[in-house]
């Protein structure tokens, strides 16, 4: 019997709930805008003299960037797979293909090991390539929630808390040189305090990832979640609003590219597309 095929990161409800997420919280215009400062020059350079690049993009979520007007022009050729077996692949392949512009977003949450995947990644680029990686900000709003409820929340597809303070801690064990740039964005949670608000739920689950997590959470647990968000992830006491998208790129040095950001997604997958101007 074959095996039950995972769900991945942007397939059924788990789309739904991203892109509910992304309605109300502003993260997307906050990432976009703060990488249209930082890509373009990456882009020029690694772009010099070529008429298309080859991207990988891990966990980009294909769904989502199928249905994206900007991108409708743009011919790619996707292999959705998990990170962990596109490197099986690759290992027994033997012939490695190599990428202009690699970028995580998101997704270093859900790797057995960070260093690895890091380590990995890093070896597909080609000279003068970038990689770009986008993880939530050690001590924002996400990062104290997770590494407080770790015990509660990290139960299915994420195995362990993770924000920019792991990746930082590879990268330098890497002897890997970056760059590093936040871009800040928050997002109003005072629904979250009603329990008869329908938004609030979907907006809590999302945050704990948990699915329906008025059932799925204790009263003690929720109630300690949100005494949190409200003393110690909020900026301000009155509207709930918790700092989600303190992003930071850091720019590897030579030719490499990484950021991060602030926010959990669903399970994570790989997407590896090859643009063909």
């Amino acid at each position: 019997m074959a095996a039950e095929a995972k769900q991945t990161c942007y397939e059924g409800s788990a789309v739904q709930s991203f892109q509910f997420y992304l309605e109300h919280s502003g993260e997307h215009e906050a990432i976009v805008q703060g990488v249209h400062s930082i890509l373009p020059a990456q882009f020029k350079r690694i772009g010099a003299g070529k008429s298309g690049l080859d991207v990988l993009g891990v966990g980009s979520g294909g769904a989502l960037v199928a249905k994206t007007t900007s991108l409708q022009k743009v011919q790619f050729a996707w292999h959705i797979m998990h990170s962990g077996d596109y490197e099986k692949k690759v290992k027994v392949k033997g012939d490695v293909k190599k990428f202009d512009f690699i970028h995580m977003i998101q997704m270093i949450y859900y790797v057995d090991n960070v260093d690895d995947t890091i380590k990995f990644c890093h070896s597909l680029l080609k000279n003068n390539g970038t990689l770009m990686i986008i993880v939530e900000e050690a001590h924002s709003g996400w990062d104290t929630l997770w590494k407080t409820f770790e015990k509660e929340l990290c139960v299915d597809t994420i195995p362990e808390s993770r924000s920019s303070a792991e990746v930082i801690s590879s990268l330098k064990s890497q002897g890997l040189k970056y760059e590093e740039h936040i871009i800040q964005n928050t997002f109003d949670i005072t629904e979250c305090y009603d329990p008869n608000s329908t938004t609030g739920a979907r907006l809590l689950s999302f945050m704990t990832q948990t699915k329906n997590v008025h059932q799925s959470l204790s009263q003690e647990v929720r109630a300690g979640i949100l005494e949190l968000l409200r003393n110690k992830c909020s900026t301000t006491p009155h509207l709930f609003t918790i700092p989600v998208s303190q992003v930071r790129a850091f720019c590897l040095i030579p030719p490499r590219l990484f950021l991060h950001l602030t926010h959990p997604g669903e399970n994570e997958h790989i997407e590896v597309g090859q643009q063909t101007n």
